[in-house]
């Protein structure tokens, strides 16, 4: 943990209070919920009673009325506990977010408090088979229609890779209003998952994150009222850019957390296995690949705390936070596959938690956007300046 970053009392109180919780709640069971696929509800519950989701959301609206530290804190705790089956930040620091910024008053005092409590578990319907990164490209539909019935969206389309997908209630659908718009005719609606027309696909098995579900979610004419409109109409690629540096920086949080634990791991096991004899921590190629390791970790730490830092500030800028994204996503998968490597046939054991973790990481250089796209970004201010 850096020393640099502005902790208060409070915000250790609150990390050991999120990490008893993590080691009682989550652990013990994230084995089994590896097997069912998805986390269960009351586990959403419970961590909204202790004030872990939306700990950095108002408390006018049922947060816990504190900074982005608090988020920082839950997503390591549970990063370094090798934990990616319950998706919090997603809820509390992705959905949330743009509810509180772009909501109308009266969406925000009807769904924050209950995302705040666990009552509404939400998620984030933006990828689809046919576009991937490219938000523009989306072709999911709410065309608006005005009758005796109301003023309206009807919904259709397909979306994939949604996390929460199984379990949320609450999704934030991007959609086109606007076909002929390109961009400028994307919008974000709100729709309820007991909506007609509303379907789940099956629980999509991934190579990793096994805890987690993630799902293909079908829209066949699903009607919603105009009222549920996030932001203002065609608005919503905009709203989208601007939040998803926050959504970044957490991927960027997780990936050095979870190569911090990586390393952790590792060091335990080279100190009690032996080898010819010896343990192999006592070998010169595993300490130096543990050093080179820990060197990059470390080097990495640094750049994220500089980034959470700017976060603070509102100073975090696209550019900077797709770096953080790309490269510490990477660093994570060359971390724990040397750390895999070091375990020999051990580490290809899904017993052992750097197999997991080895598994979990993969997808971290892909959602939040690839990080082919992060370099096209970051590309894009260093040539162009902008």
């Amino acid at each position: 943990m850096s020393f640099a970053l502005p902790y208060t009392d409070e915000h250790r109180a609150f990390r050991e209070t999120v990490r008893r919780f993590v080691e009682r709640e989550v652990v013990p069971h994230h084995r089994e919920w590896e097997n069912q696929g998805r986390v269960p509800r009351e586990l959403w519950r419970k961590a909204g009673e202790l004030g872990f989701l939306c700990p950095a959301l108002p408390a006018e609206y049922g947060g816990g009325g504190g900074d982005f530290l608090l988020s920082t804190i839950v997503t390591e705790e549970l990063c370094w506990a090798g934990a990616t089956g319950p998706l919090f930040y997603l809820h509390s620091d992705i959905v949330a977010p743009y509810l509180l910024h772009y909501g109308t008053e009266e969406q925000k005092r009807k769904w924050l408090p209950r995302m705040a409590s666990g009552q509404t578990i939400s998620g984030i319907c933006m990828t689809e088979p046919g576009a991937g990164s490219d938000v523009a490209a989306i072709r999911t539909r709410a065309v608006r229609k005005s009758g005796r019935d109301g003023d309206d969206f009807v919904i259709s389309g397909q979306k994939i890779f949604i996390s929460n997908g199984q379990i949320a209630d609450l999704f934030l659908v991007a959609a086109k209003t606007d076909p002929e718009a390109g961009a400028k005719g994307v919008s974000l609606v709100l729709v309820e998952s007991d909506r007609p027309g509303f379907a789940r696909g099956r629980n999509l098995e991934k190579i990793g994150m096994h805890a987690q579900d993630t799902s293909e979610l079908f829209f066949d004419e699903v009607r919603v009222p105009a009222s549920n409109l996030l932001g203002a109409e065609g608005k919503g690629f905009g709203y989208l850019m601007s939040q998803l540096p926050q959504e970044r920086l957490l991927v960027a949080i997780g990936a050095v957390a979870a190569a911090e634990s990586a390393i952790k791991w590792t060091l335990d096991y080279v100190r009690d296995r032996k080898a010819f004899g010896a343990p192999l921590a006592e070998k010169q190629h595993v300490r130096f690949a543990l050093t080179e390791a820990h060197t990059e970790v470390t080097i990495g730490r640094a750049f994220l705390d500089h980034c959470i830092a700017l976060h603070l500030e509102g100073e975090l800028d696209t550019a900077t936070a797709s770096m953080a994204k790309y490269w510490l996503s990477d660093m994570q998968n060359r971390v724990i596959d040397a750390c895999l490597q070091l375990h020999g046939g051990y580490g290809y054991m899904w017993e052992y938690p750097i197999a997991r973790a080895w598994a979990d990481a993969r997808v971290q250089r892909i959602y939040g956007g690839a990080n082919e796209i992060m370099k096209e970004i970051i590309a894009r201010k260093l040539f162009e300046g902008r």
